[in-house]
């Protein structure tokens, strides 16, 4: 069983910066990709990022790209988002997610469905 546990939200000002974690325990996680998936109240759940289980190969979504940064670390159990230049849009729930299927060296997907094994989500909010 995969078990996931998202960490690291918080209030920020605009401009501001947060580093999210995702800690991943059960069976087997290296071999598959993590994404980071956000959701706003009324809004679907979208794609932030994600990033492939040899650490080789990430994907963002248009919306941060250049603000934040996916990494992995070296035992891959963990998944960090570190996120800067935050905006009140930003605002959300963030959820990470293990690739349905094994991926370690690929581009990894930007389609949420792709991922699953949700933990509970963090909360970050941004005032403007």
């Amino acid at each position: 069983q995969v078990r996931l546990a998202e960490s690291g939200g918080g209030l920020v000002q605009a401009g501001g910066s947060l580093r999210l974690s995702c800690a991943a325990s059960g069976r087997t996680f290296i071999n598959f990709a993590v994404a980071w998936l956000r959701q706003a109240p009324g809004k679907e759940r979208e794609f932030v990022a994600a990033v492939s289980g040899s650490r080789t190969s990430t994907a963002y979504a248009d919306s941060v790209k250049g603000r934040f940064t996916i990494s992995r670390s070296s035992a891959a159990d963990t998944v960090y988002l570190e996120m800067n230049s935050l905006k009140p849009e930003d605002t959300a729930v963030y959820y990470c997610g293990r690739s349905r299927f094994v991926n370690y060296a690929s581009p990894p997907s930007s389609t949420p469905s792709d991922y699953a094994y949700w933990g509970q989500g963090t909360q970050v909010t941004v005032s403007s």
